[in-house]
């Protein structure tokens, strides 16, 4: 005798299961849930690879990333200016006139036997070129060039954080499954948006700084390079201090160690998630400043730079000894800083 739905149902409340053994499917929320992290990690992955491909195409600066790229240290000096026509697509072809004419470009060195500096007698044979004015900044130039660094920003600092994002959200679920924590989604995601929070403050203030560069004739502004010997040599001896101070090694000793970090400073829900999220952005910007200012001088759109540095924030966080990678890599910056500022002399 077939069983009525009252019997079936009361059944089901003390087992747990139906009639037939089998337990009750779980909806498609409470699947999605269940596997957040997962979720979160595929979001971190595809937040990297859109940050990097945006930056590939020029991150809408309307120039090739490659242009603006040389495997050198300090691209903008006269060493290197003086054999920019032999790289791979700095020629111009004979259908299309060059440009940028790199000779003319503000702030930056004529090449040899092609133009005198503005401003001083040409030498026979030399061709007198006009000085170029920077160009002033409108107020779509300012978004685009902030958006380029917080981008920029999340391309080189993201692949060292989601271990530190994926830990909160296997610490949030931890909590739910002890009741510390009301049920739901992990208040992950508002995590990761503290942090991000952090890496925009420092992109509009890295856009300042271009800005301000630029008009000094300090930068060049279609490379964005440093045309500046002593600007390239004051900034890298700068990082390399830096690298060998208490203030770095605090920083980064609170970035390799994210369990400790939840530990004491854990908040619950999605206010407390914020903070937290800020508390260690705050912690990585101190850790990785002085090795973010470094743009100024390979090239703020240098890939070789850009991917270079991104590697160095990723051992120094993650290898069991990245501590000793950053005191390794003062020296370098100092002694790299004080060649070029002996060059200039």
């Amino acid at each position: 005798m077939a069983s009525s739905p009252g019997c079936i149902s009361a059944a089901r409340d003390r087992s747990g299961t139906d009639m037939a053994g089998t337990a009750p499917q779980p909806s498609t929320v409470e699947m999605l849930v269940r596997r957040d992290r997962w979720i979160m990690a595929a979001g971190i992955l595809a937040l990297m690879v859109l940050s990097w491909l945006w930056l590939l195409v020029g991150a809408g600066t309307g120039m090739s990333v490659w242009m603006m790229s040389r495997p050198a240290i300090f691209p903008g000096g006269d060493a290197g200016m003086a054999t920019m026509q032999t790289m791979p697509g700095m020629q111009p072809s004979p259908e299309t006139p060059a440009t940028p004419n790199m000779a003319g470009m503000a702030g930056m060195a004529p090449m040899p036997d092609q133009a005198a500096t503005p401003g001083k007698p040409a030498m026979p044979g030399e061709e007198v070129m006009p000085e170029t004015p920077v160009m002033p900044w409108s107020a779509g130039t300012w978004l685009v060039i902030a958006a380029m660094w917080w981008i920029m920003m999340i391309a080189m600092m993201l692949p060292s954080a989601a271990p530190m994002v994926l830990l909160h959200a296997r610490v949030s679920r931890h909590a739910q499954v002890k009741d510390q924590m009301p049920a739901g989604p992990v208040p992950t995601g508002t995590f990761l948006a503290g942090y991000l929070l952090v890496w925009l403050g420092f992109s509009l203030v890295a856009t300042a700084l271009q800005h301000f560069s630029e008009r000094l004739g300090l930068l060049s502004q279609p490379m964005m390079w440093s045309v500046s010997a002593w600007l390239a040599a004051a900034v890298l001896i700068a990082a390399g201090l830096y690298q060998l101070s208490p203030f770095k090694r605090a920083c980064l000793e609170h970035c390799r160690s994210p369990a400790e970090f939840l530990s004491r400073h854990w908040r619950p829900g999605q206010a407390g998630a914020l903070r937290m999220g800020i508390t260690h952005g705050a912690y990585c910007l101190g850790c990785c400043w002085a090795l973010m200012a470094l743009l100024f001088v390979g090239g703020i759109m240098n890939v070789y730079w850009i991917a270079g540095l991104a590697i160095v924030v990723l051992l120094e966080k993650l290898l069991p000894r990245g501590d000793r990678l950053a005191l390794a890599l003062g020296p370098v910056f100092i002694l790299a800083g004080a060649w070029i500022a002996i060059e200039a002399l």
